[in-house]
């Protein structure tokens, strides 16, 4: 199991990358392998930093030799996607809505049907939209056909939407709890559905 971690945040270091690095430490330990990826970074690199539908179906040419070719790569070989964003204004981080708008070529030959994916978000108030930027990012990977999942585990709750956190996320221990509990759910349901990506090259 190849399961990635996508921050949207512009930090690398900052709340939104250490949820994620609690989840991969979970699927870790579970025995499977992650993969981080900084989404701010990887979209500065390309050739232009948001989509302009310049081809329909989209041919890549706008990261072509780019690393943000190489992390698409990676993606198409995932069996789960965990994203992660800070709340910026109810929503997810420009950052991250330009790196998936750039998946159109992913979705074009399928390449993320089927994978397991779950969202968790951080923000600086308790009730400071978490779940509308949640629910933005469900939204995002349904749209490539991914199979969504909350942070539910037969061992733990049915779980919610995704994991919240308030910043500082380090603090906040159910934040951290609901992460870890995510990360077991994305990586089973990743499991229980590898024969339906099979239709990857």
């Amino acid at each position: 199991m190849f399961i990635i971690a996508i921050n949207g945040s512009p930090n690398p270091r900052g709340n939104t990358a250490h949820m994620l690095r609690t989840a991969l430490d979970e699927v870790a330990g579970a025995g499977a392998e992650g993969h981080f990826m900084q989404a701010s970074d990887l979209i500065t690199k390309a050739k232009v930093p948001y989509c302009i539908a310049c081809s329909n179906p989209c041919d890549g040419k706008c990261y072509s030799g780019t690393p943000l070719e190489d992390a698409f790569s990676l993606l198409r070989r995932c069996d789960g996607i965990i994203m992660g964003s800070p709340v910026y204004f109810c929503t997810v981080s420009a950052p991250l809505k330009s790196f998936w708008d750039k998946t159109r070529s992913l979705r074009k030959d399928k390449a993320l049907l089927n994978v397991a994916g779950g969202a968790l978000s951080v923000a600086a108030a308790r009730y400071g939209g978490q779940e509308t930027t949640l629910r933005a990012m469900q939204d995002m990977m349904l749209c490539q056909g991914m199979t969504v999942v909350g942070d539910g585990f037969v061992d733990d709750d049915a779980g919610h939407l995704g994991a919240c956190a308030q910043r500082p996320s380090s603090e906040d221990q159910n934040g951290i709890t609901r992460t870890r509990v995510l990360a077991r759910r994305v990586l089973q349901v990743a499991r229980a559905t590898m024969e339906l990506r099979a239709h990857r090259t």
